[in-house]
């Protein structure tokens, strides 16, 4: 059994969050270089919260976007070294968000020096600088709320003294350490770090400080990492842009070839099914002033994860690969469909048909016509039964009328269509209609354009509509008993 340790934040060497650079590969990329903690890139609160939790085949933990776009992957690799850094400027957002990674990582941070417009705007990042009573609720929030360490990052105050004021406020709190990033919101790398109001931080309080900034005036190499931890005087340090150019300046024997850096990365990439424009971008930050040479512009041409590999003569792993993984993914789908086989009741009814409401007129659904049918017929209402797969989360519903069961072979990723498909099977076994646009009017879509000319007609004589007619309420009341879906 692995022992989950708290994560500790003294003498580390740890990768930043940095947007875009901060993914997946990179960060196991880190790991293996030397790195003891990685941060993932700002994630903000409420794109996190429309994600749903997805074990990947890749075996990966996934955060999907209702768009599937992947917000978040994780796996057990990383699980005792990541910090899940996100933007919020709310206390119950960002513990809801905590919750629902806690699981799968060591930490959680707060962003507060962004100084970029799109967080500063939704008084995230930066913007929290100038609000101490909402760093506090945050934190103190997060710290009662979960059970990883807290930490945040925050840039500097215009004089040290606000600063360290501001540090001592936020140690209160609770958190387990505290990131620096030495400039002010309004200096940019090229302006000189300051290294003497981080060691004024670090002498101030007694939780770990974590020096950033470094890059530009000292991080070059490996050595450099503990010559500005003694200028801060900082308990780690933790570095952005030196690691995004090489991030084999973790190893202490010294920084590897940038061309067995990129192909060490492009490997996580491709196992890890990293989107292409995401690791030609990171690519293109380790090539720097070689993207005009004759590989830089071939990555700069390519459209594809395939022709990033050809870029770098790699087009034999990238065939291997994919085929392990397209193998591996048929075999786990053969072996749900038998276990899907092995559950199955053979009295039940069966077609391959989803639920699409583009097919339908606005809020016309085919378990409102199945329910009408039902009425019709003196049938009890119809039962769905629906059950989530927890290899990809997908649902499958039966519904039972009149005493048989029906259901579709398509799995679906929301337990409302499901039922909606499991209510085509029926109607479509009974030979119903179901509603289709392509069906015409039929007598439920009568109803409702009947029910809608009443109200009008009763708006024209005057009636008073916030009291509906007897009529109207009872058509309200059969439409709740329908249980109609929100479309």
């Amino acid at each position: 059994m692995t022992v989950n340790t708290p994560l500790c934040f003294r003498g580390k060497k740890i990768l930043a969050p940095m947007v875009r650079v901060g993914t997946l590969p990179m960060r196991l990329l880190a790991l293996d270089y030397g790195a003891d903690i990685v941060y993932c890139e700002e994630l903000i609160d409420i794109k996190m919260l429309q994600c749903k939790r997805v074990i990947n085949v890749l075996e990966t933990v996934d955060f999907i976007a209702p768009n599937e776009r992947v917000v978040f992957r994780t796996c057990e690799r990383e699980r005792h070294h990541v910090v899940f850094q996100m933007g919020s400027a709310d206390a119950e957002r960002a513990l809801a968000v905590a919750k629902l990674v806690e699981s799968d990582v060591a930490g959680i941070d707060i962003n507060m020096g962004c100084p970029k417009e799109y967080s500063t705007k939704a008084s995230m990042g930066a913007a929290l600088l100038s609000d101490p009573d909402k760093i506090e609720s945050i934190l103190t929030t997060l710290v009662k709320g979960i059970c990883k360490p807290v930490t945040c990052k925050i840039r500097i105050l215009p004089s040290v003294e606000d600063t360290v004021n501001l540090v001592k406020r936020i140690e209160k709190t609770g958190i387990a350490a505290i990131a620096v990033h030495g400039r002010k919101k309004e200096e940019r790398p090229q302006h000189p770090v300051h290294c003497d109001v981080i060691k004024a931080i670090s002498e101030a309080v007694s939780i770990p400080v974590i020096a950033n900034g470094g890059s530009h005036d000292f991080i070059k190499e490996y050595t450099d990492i503990e010559t500005f931890q003694k200028a801060t005087a900082a308990s780690s340090v933790m570095i952005a842009r030196a690691a995004m150019w090489n991030p084999s300046i973790f190893r202490k024997e010294g920084l590897f070839p940038l061309k067995e850096v990129m192909q060490d990365y492009i490997k996580y990439a491709v196992r890890y099914d990293n989107h292409y424009t995401n690791t030609k971008y990171c690519l293109c930050q380790m090539l720097r002033e070689q993207l005009e040479t004759t590989q830089g512009k071939k990555l700069h041409a390519a459209q594809s994860t395939q022709e990033i590999c050809e870029a770098f003569e790699m087009a034999d792993f990238y065939e291997e690969t994919t085929a392990i993984f397209e193998a591996k993914k048929t075999s786990l789908e053969t072996e749900t469909q038998y276990e899907d086989d092995q559950m199955e009741d053979p009295d039940v009814i069966k077609m391959a048909v989803r639920f699409d409401k583009r097919e339908y007129p606005p809020q016309i659904t085919p378990k409102m016509y199945l329910l009408e049918w039902c009425r019709k017929e003196k049938h009890p209402q119809p039962v769905y039964e629906t059950v989530q797969r927890p290899l990809d989360r997908l649902f499958c519903s039966v519904v039972t009328v009149a005493e048989q069961k029906y259901r579709s072979t398509l799995w679906d990723k929301s337990k409302k269509l499901a039922e909606q498909a499991a209510a085509i099977v029926c109607l479509r076994t009974l030979g119903v209609p179901e509603g289709k646009l392509c069906e015409g009017e039929t007598h439920l879509i009568n109803k409702r354009k009947r029910e809608d000319r009443e109200c009008l007609n009763n708006r024209d004589h005057g009636e008073d509509l916030s009291e509906p007619s007897h009529k109207k309420a009872n058509f309200i009341a059969e439409t709740s008993d329908m249980n109609v879906p929100k479309m």
